[in-house]
């Protein structure tokens, strides 16, 4: 039933043959919609109706209209309160009625029209509503007319259900063609007995005149079958023109039409070339992919006067996904073992060279260049190891008396001078020592009066006894002048001041030959590495290398090593070998900053160069050999 079937509300039709005739109706659903109102029109004796639905922005859409209105007519008034009212009837989800009063009636007067409103269901949701124009003013003729358009509603739905089971129909019909062509596919063991009996079964099933399949060699499409046709030469007119409409569609990569829809999206140039020299046909030419890539095309032709509707071009792309990968499975391994080689070697030089997959080929090339760079380019192997610097010679300074410290005037790591502007490290008391001296010297004053008193009565004997005694006394005052001078300690040599932090001690005995000062020399630096157990074997005496301070990273002092210690000591819970390195060209400045007791970082360079993967690697290679023991 179409639209030229449409009726005018014969009186003569019964409520039977109407819904007969709609539950029978076959047509598009805009053409089903307006037959439905007329037909419940004419049921309910309504004057008019409207299906109107939700808009994707929410705001009602009318589908349609009876009796149609002209596209420059002003719409009825009964249709704009319907399309006001659609949004509150589809929310309540129940039947409305809503009177519609002329401007002519008076207040309180009963409505000669009412509106009524149905909401529309599709499955378990709302999404329309259908409105009428009944005029009674009859409360039970209203409620008949409610009733019979609220039964004859459901018509809607089981055009529904029927155009559902159509389509689920037409599915199962094209899903049906598709398997039968895969299996005619999979009887064949040849690439090219498969290819035919493909093409042999497009042209069969869609009634096609000729049906051709291409696979992409290298960067052009060839001909491989032709339906009905066992031989044919690619010199011909007909085979170069049928590969250049494939060629465009494989370059393309989407479904090319012949003829083309009037606003196509897509370049048919070669397949009107190929329907116009060859025909006129009917062509479509279908991309056959695999894993996202196009490996062939499919070109079907027909009449022109049977051009291909789309719902037969979604069954020929479900065949075509269903036997591609047979059939490019077949076209790759049904070859010689030289033609399998040439093709996989293509195939991966194309991945190396070709256009995709960019990230991965940058990647892969950083990673040649770091394996390249760790083999070829070579580096300095340096040994690294903590230092303290320590001095070469000490000078001891000891209490040059017992006595009591009266001040201290240093403390480590002062610096300190000698000869005549000797700097005084500290001062011990001389009361003492002072008071003993002048006992001393009024001895000997006494010793040499007796002297002399005996020289005068000449007793010869009390004389020497005199003098030995007053001898004596003069030592014992030479003794004590002596230990006086030395009261106030100085260095004999000038250096840097390393032990002597006696300012709590002030006031405090000191014992003779305790020592109170140590004075290193700052000419006389070396430093003294602790070296790896595991890294001692590539030491030798001679070597250089740079170390540098934690106080002056920035400054680098060369050395070179002085000795080896051959015992080996735990330090930090690791055995080390000391190692002892001589300091080598040191400035004004860098003698200056660097002093005894400072460590620091020292790098040993091992002559020979060496490559950076042995660099980087060698000692996990060394860890894995002990532990592995190869």
């Amino acid at each position: 039933m179409d639209t030229s079937q449409q009726t005018s509300r014969p009186a003569q039709l019964d409520t039977a043959e109407i819904i007969n005739r709609l539950s029978q109706f076959d047509g598009p659903p805009e053409h089903f919609l307006v037959n439905l109102l007329e037909a419940q029109c004419h049921l309910a004796s309504a004057a008019g109706g409207a299906i109107l639905r939700c808009a994707a922005d929410g705001r009602p859409e009318v589908l349609a209209v009876y009796p149609s209105i002209a596209p420059d007519a002003t719409p009825p008034v009964w249709l704009a309160q319907a399309v006001e009212s659609a949004a509150q009837v589809i929310a309540s989800r129940t039947t409305a009625v809503k009177p519609l009063h002329k401007p002519e009636d008076l207040y309180g007067q009963s409505a000669k029209s009412h509106l009524v409103m149905l909401p529309l269901r599709s499955g378990q949701a709302i999404h329309g509503l259908a409105a009428f124009m009944v005029q009674t003013s009859d409360q039970v003729a209203l409620d008949a007319s409610r009733e019979r358009l609220e039964l004859s509603i459901s018509l809607l739905s089981l055009y529904e259900m029927r155009l559902t089971l159509q389509q689920r129909q037409a599915a199962m019909a094209r899903l049906k063609m598709a398997m039968e062509t895969l299996a005619a596919v999979n009887d064949q063991n040849r690439f090219t007995g498969a290819a035919m009996a493909f093409c042999n079964e497009i042209a069969a099933r869609w009634q096609c005149e000729r049906v051709s399949l291409g696979f992409l060699k290298g960067r052009y499409v060839q001909l491989r079958a032709m339906s009905h046709t066992e031989k044919f030469s690619r010199k011909m007119k007909l085979i170069q023109d049928i590969e250049s409409a494939m060629e465009e569609c494989l370059d393309q990569d989407v479904e090319v039409l012949e003829p083309s829809a009037e606003q196509p999206t897509y370049v048919s140039r070669a397949a009107g070339d190929l329907s116009r020299r060859h025909g006129p046909v009917a062509l479509v030419s279908l991309p056959l992919r695999r894993r996202g890539e196009v490996t062939g095309v499919l070109t079907a032709e027909r009449p022109v006067d049977k051009p291909f509707t789309l719902e037969e071009v979604e069954s020929l792309r479900l065949a075509c996904e269903l036997c591609t990968a047979r059939l490019d499975n077949l076209q790759q391994h049904d070859r010689w073992f030289g033609a399998k080689l040439a093709s996989g070697i293509r195939k991966g030089l194309s991945l190396v060279v070709g256009a995709k997959h960019t990230w991965a080929k940058l990647a892969a090339i950083l990673i040649l260049g770091a394996i390249l760079f760790l083999t070829l380019a070579k580096g300095t192997y340096r040994i690294e190891a903590p230092f303290v610097l320590e001095a070469t010679q000490r000078q001891v300074i000891p209490a040059p008396f017992d006595g009591y410290l009266e001040n201290v005037n240093v403390e480590p790591g002062d610096s300190v001078e000698a000869g005549p502007n000797a700097t005084v490290l500290a001062s011990l008391r001389t009361d003492e020592l002072e008071l003993k001296l002048a006992e001393a010297q009024a001895e000997k004053l006494r010793y040499d009066t007796e002297a002399d008193a005996a020289m005068s009565d000449g007793q010869q004997a009390q004389v020497q006894i005199a003098q030995a005694q007053a001898e004596q006394a003069q030592a014992d005052i030479e003794l004590l002048e002596f230990y006086i001078s030395q009261a106030q300690i100085t260095s004999p040599i000038s250096g840097l001041l390393l032990t002597g932090d006696l300012k709590k001690q002030e006031g405090g005995p000191v014992e003779k030959g305790k020592v109170l000062f140590e004075v290193a020399p700052l000419k006389s630096l070396r430093a003294e590495l602790s070296v790896p157990e595991d890294r001692i074997a590539d030491v030798q005496v001679g070597q250089e290398g740079e170390l540098a301070t934690a106080s002056d990273p920035g400054k680098r002092i060369k050395f070179v090593v002085e000795r080896i210690n051959p015992i080996a000591e735990v330090l930090e819970n690791r055995n080390v070998v000391k190692v002892r390195v001589q300091l080598l060209q040191m400035d004004a400045q860098t003698k200056e900053r660097i002093k005894p007791g400072l460590e620091g970082v020292a790098k040993i360079t091992i002559p020979g160069k060496r490559s950076y993967a042995w660099l980087w690697t060698h000692r996990m290679v060394d860890w894995l050999r002990m532990k592995l023991w190869i």
